[in-house]
């Protein structure tokens, strides 16, 4: 019976926390487009990326070096 002295008091904690943490997410935006995020995943990008010529004087990088062009 005495654990219920430190369980509903931490039970109340808890749930002050779930609704902060609800209300911040409402004010801050986070439920504003629900449905925008899953037809950006059914996008496709058309065109294609070709790799860029490497700029004069820079080495043709390696088989298995890695490269950060994008």
């Amino acid at each position: 019976m005495d654990i219920l002295y430190l369980l509903i008091p931490l039970s109340l904690a808890l749930t002050g926390v779930i609704v902060w943490a609800l209300l911040w997410a409402v004010r801050s935006g986070q439920f504003d487009d629900l449905e925008g995020p899953a037809y950006r995943v059914l996008l496709d990008d058309d065109d294609p990326v070709e790799p860029q010529p490497p700029a004069p004087g820079e080495r043709e990088p390696g088989p298995h070096e890695h490269t950060d062009r994008g």
